[in-house]
């Protein structure tokens, strides 16, 4: 069996019979448009072989990118796990060969055995990594998912020692600038990448997915997400278990693995390379600067439109709005002094809110802020009109908050834990729910169909 990396978590595995392709992301930029493949890949997409099978590992937008999805052929057999969202743009598309995938329950295709791996993941639909048994060797592809020493024991039942194994080495931070959480090396996360591979143990492992940045005027994000990066994960990987042979695996390098061993073969792939060595764009400082939120309009006659139609809104709607979700007792037991601030190209306005009051909405500052959300008018004039999600507008960081959210009384203080999330009004007031998420791949359906 072999294994070609085109780009983050998109693999080539090919058998004797079969060819299998998983999460393929194609094209430039993604995810909303705000990231792209790092390194930079230069895929021919006329050389990329024909395949027998597409698995998707679950609906994150890195690895289910509906404008690849819309490009591939739709002829042959889907895997992908039961989320009613992600089958229902699939079907949009026209995939009409989907088998949903379950829990360890192996799928036979020509000669390989692919068995869904489960994930204790918190969000609200399914995730699976991958075995892939061709008879001879077992490789696995952990992709994003989180296991337990159960899930690994089961792994091992079925296959022993596994020959090549695809793990977690980057520690998902990207949402903590935003949400005002730690910039740092998660610790505890980061051992237990290493703690899964050293229970797996197996013969070969290599640094999976995690191969994007951020672009363009958010670029500067690159350096508050990704503390760790490959080189530094397969350098204590090599310390903490040594006995695990490991390598950089990069796009365009194919994984040879039989019986006797792994062979890596450096952009040895004749349809995808390495277009650009460019990962030290993506190299954690979170000392470095902060870039402003601005608006994304930059037509002054737009502009003022815009705004004038989100200050309609706050004075008009907000509050109401804000009355009417369960939430409003937590602000007002906290008696949470709030601030919004919305940002236009030069500037911003302000509003403020005393939940521990009359929860009367003013204009301007209150003079204490304890819970504080800043965003750009464009991206608020996008809520406004449902015409944005929030996987947009805060993976971009045109969306910022903050909390430090207590209460006093005579003689007393109480503080609100400052590593819980506080619930935030504009969350609150459009609630990122099954229509947004639908909504945000159904456009991109729209967009890209053939």
């Amino acid at each position: 069996m072999k294994t070609t990396l085109i780009g983050h978590a998109c693999l080539l595995i090919q058998s004797k019979n079969c060819v299998l392709l998983t999460d393929p992301v194609f094209f430039d930029p993604h995810w909303e448009e705000i990231n792209v493949l790092c390194p930079a890949v230069g895929l021919e997409l006329d050389k990329v072989p024909e395949f027998d099978v597409l698995y998707l590992s679950h609906r994150h937008q890195d690895h289910f990118d509906v404008r690849t999805l819309a490009y591939l052929p739709k002829d042959g057999m889907v895997i992908a796990p039961g989320d009613k969202i992600l089958l229902d743009v699939l079907k949009e598309l026209g995939y009409h060969n989907v088998r949903v995938s379950e829990d360890f329950e192996p799928i036979k295709i020509k000669d390989l055995t692919l068995t869904p791996t489960p994930s204790i993941t918190q969000d609200p639909y399914p995730e699976h990594g991958l075995l892939v048994h061709d008879g001879e060797v077992a490789v696995w592809n952990q992709v994003d998912t989180i296991v337990t020493p159960k899930i690994v024991q089961y792994i091992q039942e079925l296959y022993g020692r596994l020959d090549f194994a695809h793990v977690r080495f980057q520690p998902l931070i990207e949402g903590n600038f935003t949400f005002h959480k730690a910039l740092e090396l998660p610790f505890q996360e980061y051992a237990s990448f290493l703690k899964v591979v050293k229970a797996l143990n197996p013969r070969f492992a290599v640094p999976g997915a995690a191969g994007f940045r951020y672009v363009d005027e958010f670029g500067f994000l690159n350096r508050y997400s990704f503390p760790a990066a490959p080189t530094q994960f397969i350098m204590d990987l090599a310390e903490f278990c040594p006995e695990v042979k490991t390598s950089l695996f990069n796009p365009g390098d194919i994984a040879e693995i039989s019986r006797d061993g792994v062979k890596i073969l450096p952009q040895n792939s004749d349809f995808v390379r390495i277009r650009e060595d460019n990962g030290h764009l993506a190299e954690f400082k979170p000392v470095s600067e902060v870039y402003p939120i601005r608006t994304r309009t930059v037509e002054r006659n737009r502009q003022e439109e815009e705004m004038a139609s989100v200050t309609r809104f706050i004075e008009e709607e907000l509050l109401s709005r804000l009355k009417q979700t369960r939430m409003f007792e937590v602000w007002t037991h906290w008696k949470a002094v709030y601030q919004l601030e919305v940002f236009e190209q030069d500037g911003s306005d302000i509003w403020s809110v005393d939940f521990g009051k009359e929860a009367r909405l003013e204009k301007g500052r209150i003079g204490k802020i304890n819970l504080y959300e800043g965003i750009a008018c464009s991206e608020l004039y996008r809520l406004i009109r449902n015409e944005t999600n929030w996987d947009f507008v805060g993976a971009s960081a045109q969306y910022r908050t903050f909390h430090n959210v207590y209460r006093v009384a005579d003689g007393d203080i109480e503080f609100y834990p400052q590593a819980n999330k506080f619930p935030q009004p504009l969350m609150e007031a459009f609630p990122q729910d099954d229509a947004m998420d639908r909504e945000k791949y159904m456009k991109d359906v729209r967009r890209w169909k053939r």
